[in-house]
């Protein structure tokens, strides 16, 4: 049997080094009490960039796909739902977006606003794109995709963008103060 530091490295992972793994985290030698000469330092215009930022973010993965997924199908019935009420039109659009990201909000326990924005922005932007092609006879609607579909896209995508995070916030806030000791 060999001494632990004698044994061969079983993979790349575990070979042993002689690196301070916390000077390569913290900028400008943080770590080890030594500042790092601004002349030969690349990053000496971004000093709050390095151990300052680090410790504001947050532990872990931020963006998990699962809840993009999930939160992408409901926007999706969000969308759907909110279309198909007669007399408000494309306007039920966001308003189905916004009360699903309200929903999301008011039940999740983290903040997801990278997710329901994003999934948002896609469902409301597929859903102008593709409310624009069925709502005008076939070939004028390709011409009018062909001619205006980015701005068409970007309406769609904008203004789910807007509702998704007003309702996750709104959502959110309202988690909070029913959470809060009063």
């Amino acid at each position: 049997m060999q001494r632990s530091d004698e044994r061969e490295p079983e993979s790349d992972l575990d070979v042993d080094t002689d690196v301070d793994v916390a000077s390569l985290l913290d900028e400008e030698g943080e770590a080890s009490g030594t500042r790092a000469d601004p002349a030969t330092d690349a990053t000496a215009g971004t000093a709050d960039s390095g151990g300052r930022l680090r410790g504001r973010l947050p532990d872990g993965p931020t963006v998990s796909v699962r809840s993009f997924l999930l939160v992408l199908a409901l926007s999706i019935g969000g969308v759907v739902v909110g279309g198909s009420i007669p007399i408000v039109g494309s306007i039920g659009r966001f308003l189905g977006l916004f009360a699903v990201a309200f929903a999301i909000g008011l039940v999740g326990s983290r903040r997801r606003y990278l997710e329901v924005g994003l999934a948002g922005a896609v469902a409301a932007g597929v859903a102008f794109v593709l409310g624009t092609l069925t709502s005008v006879f076939a070939p004028v609607a390709v011409s009018v995709l062909s001619d205006f579909g980015l701005a068409i896209a970007g309406v769609g995508v904008g203004g789910g963008l807007v509702a998704s995070l007003l309702g996750h916030y709104f959502g959110r806030d309202l988690r909070s103060g029913l959470t809060r000791d009063v």
